[in-house]
């Protein structure tokens, strides 16, 4: 297997995560330069993650019919020309149109990576490199907070050219990239019909709900909330919210590198029902925290919860 397809694939993923999790740390250094709310604050995650729940079924049609490497490659490189233009600008509104932009970008991104996954692995392979990803993933989550938190304490809007890592991605994809692309063609009709009978099931749709509630607590109650709740509660600096927000993510790569392991012991039903547990348990001891220490627990707890959860609902 051309080992170079993975790193493409590795190098997606962590431009996947790279919008949400570089820029959240800068969080209150932006509400104070655009004396805005903590709400209105999180329109930036809002209009960032709305192209990928639109454009989702659309990305994958075109992928299913013209390719995959034509779809993600001009990702890669709208996502990194408009995450640097928001570097530029200070006005609120055209922020919040690049970011926008920057969303469409990135739409494909972190659903284009599992594909290619799905099109050049089989069997336990596919399950063993889908936990590599979300670990390489989790790594992602990890250094990016860190990384943003650094970088935002020259400014609010350094974190913002980190995105321009996706330009040389999308080169290397264009001479790299070797994936057996999809060569039989439906007519459309037939697509959205076999398209609907593979969805259209108990089991789907209940992934899909399990991905929803995924969303509002990650993106929700982790992302938006946790770095003001750090910046209020503990007077914390953008580069100190950065090492807290990374902690959960480290724990949640080590956990989804045992998924292979995981699965001999627990059955995926459990692993689904553990993982949610384990975010509610981590949800109610983030509300009570009163020192800086206690925040380590439910750190801990969320991020194996997530090491659980991504690598089974993708393999799913």
């Amino acid at each position: 297997m051309n080992s170079k397809n993975l790193i493409i694939i590795f190098l997606t993923t962590l431009m996947a995560v790279l919008g949400v999790a570089s820029i959240t740390p800068a969080f209150p250094s932006i509400i104070k330069h655009f004396n805005i709310s903590p709400t209105q604050v999180t329109l930036l995650i809002t209009v960032f993650t709305l192209p990928g729940i639109l454009l989702a079924p659309v990305v994958g049609i075109l992928a299913d019919r013209i390719g995959r490497k034509i779809i993600l490659i001009p990702s890669l490189f709208l996502f990194g020309i408009a995450g640097a233009g928001c570097f530029i600008t200070n006005s609120w509104e055209v922020l919040l149109v690049l970011r926008f932009m920057q969303g469409i970008g990135a739409a494909s991104l972190g659903s284009l990576n599992v594909t290619l996954i799905g099109d050049l692995y089989e069997g336990k392979k596919r399950g063993e490199i889908m936990g590599y990803n979300a670990s390489v993933l989790s790594i992602g989550t990890a250094v990016y907070p860190i990384i943003g938190g650094t970088v935002a304490m020259a400014g609010w809007q350094f974190p913002f050219l980190l995105p321009l890592l996706a330009i040389p991605i999308g080169l290397f994809a264009i001479i790299w990239l070797k994936n057996p692309e999809p060569k039989k063609q439906y007519n459309f009709g037939e697509y959205l019909k076999n398209t609907w009978a593979i969805i259209n099931r108990k089991t789907v749709w209940g992934l899909f709900i399990i991905n929803i509630l995924l969303f509002v607590i990650l993106y929700g109650a982790f992302l938006s909330y946790f770095p003001q709740l750090l910046e209020e509660r503990f007077q914390s600096n953008a580069m100190q919210i950065g090492l807290y927000m990374s902690l959960f993510s480290l724990f949640t790569a080590l956990t989804s590198s045992q998924k292979e392991r995981i699965d001999k012991f627990v059955s995926v039903k459990k692993q689904l029902n553990i993982s949610f547990i384990l975010y509610f348990l981590s949800m109610l001891l983030l509300a009570a925290v009163k020192e800086r220490w206690q925040l380590f627990f439910p750190l801990v707890l969320f991020g194996i919860a997530h090491g659980i959860l991504i690598p089974t609902i993708q393999v799913l």
